[in-house]
This record gives C-alpha cells, sequence and structure tokens, in this order.
C-alpha cells in the first residue's frame, strides 16, 4: 500500500465509527474521524446533573456481547448488573419473576407468580436452552417473522405475551407490539440467558470514551460538522475539503440518509421514547431490578433506581429513579401522568421528586422489522460506505460488528492488486 494514500475519513464518533477506526488502525491504515458534536458515542452517552448520572435513555450493556466484548476492556469498566428478572406491575400490585437458573431460590415464588401458566415458564426454559445451543449466525439463517409471532408459534400465552413479554421487550425494542424481527429478539434472549443486563459504574458514556482513548493523537476530531460525502473525501461545514481513500458514514440512519441521499430507500424508521430522571431524597425501589407495566395501560413502560445498579449514580443518600414512556410525545400533561403511576406503583408521592431530566428521544433506536435484508454494512455506488446498528442488529453488539465488517472490507479492497 502506497505511503501517499490519503487516509480512510470516518464520519460519526459513535459506537460504529470508533469500532472501524480501531480495527482500520490495528491493520496498519492511517483513519481519522470527524464527529458533528462535542463529545463520542453517538446515541450512547450520560450527562451529569448536580451529582447525578443520567444516560440518554434507558440504555444497557448485555456482558454476552462476544464482538463487543472482545473488543472492550470489561474489568476497567467496573460493570454493575442488574439482577435477572423483572417487578411486572398487573394494576394492584408488583409479582416478581426471575431468571430461576441464575436465582434457583426464586423458583417458588417465580412458579406462583400470576403471569402466564407454569407451562409458559416451562417453555421460558425450554427457550432458553434451545438459542444457548444456537449461534448468532445460525439465528440469523432461521425463518424471520415478528416477535409476536414467534412466540405465538413457540405455544406461550397470550396471557404470558401481553403481561410479560410486551413489557420486557418494549423497554428493549421501544414498542409494545412486538412487531420487531424474531431474530432480534432471539439474538437479545440468547444473550440475556448467557450474561446480565448491565452498566458501567460511571454510566454507558464510559463505554465509548473507553474506545477513544484508545485512538492515536490527531485521529479524532470533535465538534466538526461534516456537509457533503463523496467516494474520494468530504467536505466539512466550514467548506473545507478533505482527501480520502475511502469514506465510512458511521452516523445513524437518519444522518446517513441526508449524506447519501440514494441511500434513504434503505434506511430504517425510528423508534422514540421519553425518558424521565427524578431525584429522589433516602431509597425507594432499592434493589438492582427493573419493574414493568404489566397492564398495557400505563405511560410508564419500565422504570428502575439507577443508584441501586451502580451507586456512582447518585449523591450518597438519594436514588436515582429513571422511568421510560414508548411515546415522541412533548406533552406537559405526560410527566403528570407518569408521576401519578410511579406514585401508585411505588407507593409513595412521586409529585414531589426534582426533575433531574426529561428526554424526548425521537431516534432512539431502528426500527428492525422481519425480512429486512442486513448484511453489517451497506455501499453506495461508487460512493462512500454506510455502518451503524441498523445494518446489523439495534444493539452496540451490532454497531461494533458493522463497524468491524467495513473496516475488514477496505483493508481487503486496498491490499487487492488493481
Amino acid at each position: 500500500m502506497s505511503s501517499t494514500l490519503p487516509p480512510v475519513v470516518i464520519v460519526g464518533a459513535g459506537m460504529a465509527g470508533l469500532s472501524c477506526a480501531l480495527r482500520l488502525i490495528e491493520s496498519g491504515h492511517e483513519v481519522v474521524v470527524y464527529e458533528g458534536s462535542d463529545r463520542v458515542g453517538g446515541r450512547v452517552g450520560t450527562d451529569e446533573v448536580d451529582g447525578y448520572l443520567i444516560d440518554r435513555g434507558f440504555q444497557v450493556y448485555l456482558d454476552a456481547y462476544p464482538t463487543a466484548g472482545r473488543l472492550l476492556d470489561l474489568q476497567s469498566l467496573e460493570l454493575r448488573s442488574f439482577d435477572p428478572g423483572a417487578l411486572i406491575w398487573t394494576g394492584k400490585k408488583f409479582h416478581r419473576l426471575m431468571d430461576v437458573f441464575r436465582r434457583p431460590a426464586s423458583l417458588i415464588g417465580t412458579a406462583a407468580a400470576p403471569i402466564g401458566t407454569l407451562g409458559d415458564k416451562l417453555r421460558v426454559g425450554a427457550l432458553r436452552a434451545k438459542l444457548r445451543a444456537k449461534t448468532i449466525e445460525e439465528i440469523a439463517q432461521t425463518e424471520d417473522i415478528s416477535t409476536e409471532r414467534y412466540l405465538e408459534k413457540f405455544g406461550f400465552s397470550q396471557s404470558m405475551i401481553d403481561t410479560f413479554f410486551r413489557g420486557f421487550y418494549g423497554g428493549i425494542f421501544l414498542e409494545r407490539e412486538l412487531r420487531t424481527s424474531s431474530h432480534m429478539f432471539e439474538f437479545t434472549f440468547k444473550m440475556f440467558g448467557a450474561g446480565s443486563a448491565t452498566v458501567p459504574a460511571r454510566g454507558m458514556q464510559q463505554i465509548p470514551q473507553q474506545l477513544a482513548n484508545r485512538l492515536p493523537e490527531n485521529c479524532l476530531h470533535l465538534n466538526h460538522k461534516v456537509s457533503e460525502v463523496r467516494q474520494d473525501g468530504i467536505t466539512l461545514a466550514n467548506g473545507e475539503s478533505i482527501a480520502a481513500s475511502h469514506v465510512v458514514v458511521a452516523t445513524d440512519a437518519r444522518c446517513a440518509g441526508e449524506l447519501v441521499p440514494e441511500m434513504r430507500p434503505q434506511l430504517p424508521d425510528w423508534r422514540s421514547e421519553v425518558s424521565f430522571a427524578f431525584s429522589v431524597p433516602g431509597q425507594v425501589l432499592n434493589e438492582p431490578i427493573i419493574a414493568l407495566d404489566g397492564t398495557g395501560e400505563c405511560a410508564v413502560n419500565n422504570v428502575c433506581n439507577m443508584a441501586a445498579v451502580s451507586p456512582h449514580y447518585a449523591p450518597t443518600g438519594h436514588s436515582l429513579i429513571v422511568a421510560t414512556a414508548l411515546t415522541d410525545s412533548d406533552a406537559p400533561a405526560l410527566e403528570i401522568e407518569v408521576r401519578n403511576e410511579l406514585s401508585q406503583w411505588l407507593q409513595t408521592d412521586a409529585s414531589q421528586w426534582r426533575l433531574l431530566a426529561r428526554d424526548r428521544i425521537t431516534r432512539a433506536l431502528p426500527e428492525q422489522l422481519p425480512k429486512t435484508e442486513r448484511h453489517g454494512y451497506l455501499k453506495a455506488r461508487n460512493g462512500p460506505w454506510l455502518a451503524g446498528d441498523y445494518c446489523e442488529s439495534a444493539s452496540i453488539e451490532g454497531a461494533v460488528r458493522s463497524g468491524q465488517q467495513v473496516a475488514d472490507r477496505i483493508t481487503a479492497s486496498l491490499h487487492t492488486p488493481h
């Protein structure tokens, strides 16, 4: 490879862009990354407000992710785990449904909980065993249908689907209709069965920041918006033109469509959420577990106390209650509704809690419907490469895999004789 070859230019310093950059650097290529915002991570981020760590929406890292796990130094992230299970709100009280394989002591209580039937709970174990035995590649080769249809075919009762799966996977897929691809369901269910839902002790921002810290000096340029991309380079918003041997657009799908208009028909729609973070004196919901709406009638889909997962998320003696609504509403009435429901759920007066943040995230997760072609990346005709979780699986793992696959394709093309 000629030493005079221009660098590979990556647009976007989210998980896909950072993963792509590190893989290319590992292969000996010169890389430059341009990020329009003032921080790395894209949709994976954390803000500090009055001593509280507030992730951008409810986010978790599944510690069984194979590709991301090899790339990251998980030990230095000091991952903190959620309990393997959930509290299900049925309209009057919570019922506890736990993973009895990892919490054997909860077997009797879980079996007796009025969530689905005993047969449903046995089917959960059967599904866990089935998916643990399948590889991610094998999952991708199976019939792709909606998650709802998949659960029905597996034999789960309508009660179990409505009361548990819609709430639990509503928080993962950001939709309770369970229209998401069964490939995505099988992948996430496998990851939950093999490991834990976690967060870094000091917030989700630590994940992309760890990758950014490995980049060489002068590789990463923050606050550099890109106005145009071409096969042979980019133009920055200030008019500066940058030459490139290859260009990788590793932004979210909407920004990718703006920069590469010909690819818009292949890009997915978005799912939205509104996340509320409350400062609460004392200990409320003081265990590292997710509480879910099992009725389908609440504005709140899921809630947790992040300070119970990691004490670094809140000042000593306080709870950080984070509630998620599956909507893009900006109506002030939504906050009142959320406070009223949390008062009932947690048997306390939430009307006086201090609101730290209300995040209306209209681009929280790319839609992943059945029978949608996902090859890990996209390539414009005689143009740039596209990488992101929307090209793979809508997850941190998917973003990392997509970035690395693009890097490998670029390396192969640069070493191919012309």
